[in-house]
């Protein structure tokens, strides 16, 4: 038999009330200080004449129980002992006991508001399903549209951008990382955070999503292709909970702007949601900037100012309202500092892109006008200051591309599971022959898989290694030296950003410690993971790709403006309107010459001049100088490319 059974089990019983909240807390803190105040006017009770009842001498016991300051009215020893046990009792009990409880509960309650529980009460507002490295300048991205968001909430009939941000753990630290963002500061205060994760149906009724004009839904980072529950499955999952919540509150279906990294699960996202949807591809797209890069080393600085935010020049898409009946001519005219890359039209719910367009093509009132400018008001009109616009033929020629006699042999230093994209990509150039060596600790036999699953056995000759790049013996045993490009991929198997792009970085300078010696030099292409890491190798020979901060602008420009996407999906895949750069000499263009000549020269061709790529670069480290001011002199030098926009078969 166990002693003190009874005592036990109202120890038990107590817990069981303690652990309820806050308010059984309290119920069992004012159960005690009436215990204490009976008893202690009971003890007080047989002085004589003292109190004429029982009520009386316990409401005495519950003064010196609850104020300390009665203590010096009391009259006897016995009176005084029972007080001052009494008022001892009421600083553990009453106060002690009474401001912890009440404490804790705040605190709590304070937690619980910190970490986003509570329902939004917006409309029109922008919901971003998921919170990770790529998530930040995404953010960044679409507060600091100033000209598309100016657009994008007349178009909504909203005065102010409402941000709503669904993290997995909401916290004051990820508004602290929010608002060190570059582009972001102080504009913290419009983005809200709410806990929860895309896949929870009370998550997306908490970022009120069905009332957004926008839901953006980024994939998740470090994501291995041997997981059985994906990125992309997660988000197939996050579209069909918006739609069954659609359907359960008869509502209509929010734009949705979704990223997946296979993208040939398109048709079953597209089968998941019902409603207005687009699609981009996170490692298409940027296997298609690297194979671009491969076949034009340099490029990368353009799709770099083209797909990022900054000062630089970006893509804009116009309606064609305001520019129904003119020709592409009479619209670049008007337009001095932008440059009128095509026109969009539609056709049976689908958009047809036509990039370098004939001159006197006129647009509709439902055509779409791409542009090329740094600012989003240097695509308005600007009649005091006209132009002559270029004039390209009627059919502007394509050019065929030369089969090349010698592939290029590519040296892949690292693994990821945008691998197997990058090789499909590579095969879908059939006039440029590539050779890869694969070289990572992955084994031979799992990469040689991913890459059968991903497009079945592609003409690209892959050749697998098992060695460590950041060996400097097994580095140099693979004599990079003698390969056309060398590229180094971020891996996705670390756990963090940080950690993937620091092995990049130490290979990189270990690669450019062995090519020192050498006499040929490769290019070299570096992918990144974090954008926080991109500054550190500044003034490097490499050609660094930011992948997180291409696709959140990516994201971003295609939520604000839908039919961008097309575009994007037209100029950096195989075939149809391509960026390359040319030699000047290929033109008879005199020894001086300004932009807006050369915009001419090039559109008797079919081409549009889109800058210049120079041998040498200026004081920033750039090379590349795209729309420049249509009466700046170029001034081109030995080795300086042009860049321009052209037809390709």
């Amino acid at each position: 038999m166990q002693p003190l059974r009874i005592l036990d089990r109202l120890k038990f019983v107590i817990e069981r009330q303690l652990v309820k909240g806050a308010g059984f807390q309290l119920m069992v803190v004012a159960l005690f200080i009436a215990l204490i105040s009976l008893v202690g006017g009971l003890l007080v009770l047989p002085v004589g004449g003292a109190f004429d009842s029982v009520g009386s001498a316990i409401w005495w016991a519950f003064l010196r129980l609850t104020d300390p300051g009665y203590l010096g009215d009391d009259v006897g020893n016995w009176q005084r002992v029972v007080s001052t046990l009494l008022t001892i009792s009421g600083y553990v009990v009453f106060m002690g006991t009474l401001v912890a409880i009440l404490t804790r509960w705040l605190i709590a309650k304070m937690a619980d508001l910190e970490r986003g529980l509570t329902p939004v009460t917006l409309k029109n507002h922008l919901v971003v399903l998921g919170m990770s490295r790529q998530s930040l300048p995404l953010v960044s991205e679409l507060l600091a549209s100033s000209g598309r968001m100016k657009r994008f909430l007349e178009k909504h009939e909203t005065q102010r951008l409402n941000l709503v941000v669904l993290s997995e753990e909401a916290s004051a630290d990820q508004l602290i990382e929010l608002r060190n963002q570059p582009g972001i500061g102080r504009r913290v205060r419009r983005v809200i955070l709410r806990s929860g994760t895309a896949i929870q149906p009370e998550a997306l009724n908490r970022v009120a999503c069905l009332d957004a004009s926008v839901v953006i839904l980024p994939s998740a980072p470090n994501d291995s292709v041997s997981h059985l529950v994906t990125s992309d499955v997660e988000t197939v999952k996050a579209l069909l909970s918006i739609a069954a919540l659609a359907r359960q509150s008869r509502s209509p279906l929010p734009f949705v702007v979704a990223e997946i990294q296979d993208i040939r699960k398109r048709a079953v996202i597209e089968r998941a949601y019902p409603g207005a949807a687009e699609v981009v591809a996170g490692d298409a797209t940027i296997s298609r900037l690297m194979a671009q890069n491969l076949l034009h080393p340099g490029l990368s600085e353009v799709y770099n100012e083209l797909l990022t935010a900054g000062s630089g020049n970006e893509i804009f898409v116009r309606g064609g309202e305001s520019m129904a009946g003119l020709t592409l001519a009479e619209i670049a005219a008007a337009r001095p500092s932008a440059i009128v890359l095509g026109v969009l039209k539609h056709n049976h719910h689908e958009w047809h892109v036509q990039l370098v367009a004939s001159s006197d093509t006129r647009v509709d009132t439902d055509d779409r006008v791409i542009l090329m400018a740094r600012d989003y008001a240097d695509t308005e009109a600007s009649p005091e200051r006209q132009r002559m616009a270029a004039v390209r033929l009627q059919e502007p020629r394509a050019v065929t591309l030369e089969r090349s006699s010698e592939p290029r042999r590519i040296l892949v230093l690292g693994w990821n599971r945008r691998v197997p994209s990058l090789v499909s990509e590579l095969a879908s150039y059939p006039c440029a022959g590539f050779h890869l060596t694969c070289v990572s600790v992955v084994p031979a036999e799992e990469r040689e898989l991913a890459i059968r699953r991903y497009s079945g056995t592609p003409p690209v000759i892959c050749r697998h290694i098992e060695a460590d790049y950041m060996l400097e013996g097994e580095l140099r045993q693979l004599e990079p030296s003698i390969y056309d490009s060398v590229i180094l991929l971020s891996s996705d198997r670390l756990p963090s950003g940080e950690e993937a792009d620091a092995r990049a970085m130490v290979g990189y300078l270990q690669l450019e410690d062995v090519l020192s010696a050498s006499a040929h030099r490769p290019q070299v292409i570096l992918e990144l993971s974090d954008p926080a890491n991109r500054h550190l190798l500044d003034g490097s020979p490499a050609e660094m790709l930011v992948s997180p901060v291409i696709l959140s602008h990516v994201l971003a420009q295609v939520a604000l403006r839908r039919e961008l996407r097309v575009v994007l999906d037209e100029l950096y895949t195989a075939g149809g309107a391509e960026i390359q750069f040319r030699d000047p000499a290929d033109y008879p263009l005199p020894d001086s010459v300004d932009f807006h000549h050369l915009e001419k020269m090039l559109a008797e061709g079919g081409e549009i001049a889109l800058g210049v790529f120079r041998a040498r670069p200026d004081e920033q480290g750039r090379h590349l100088i795209l729309n420049p001011p249509r009466q700046h002199f170029l001034d081109l030098q030995e080795a300086d490319k042009l860049v321009v926009l052209c037809l390709t078969e």
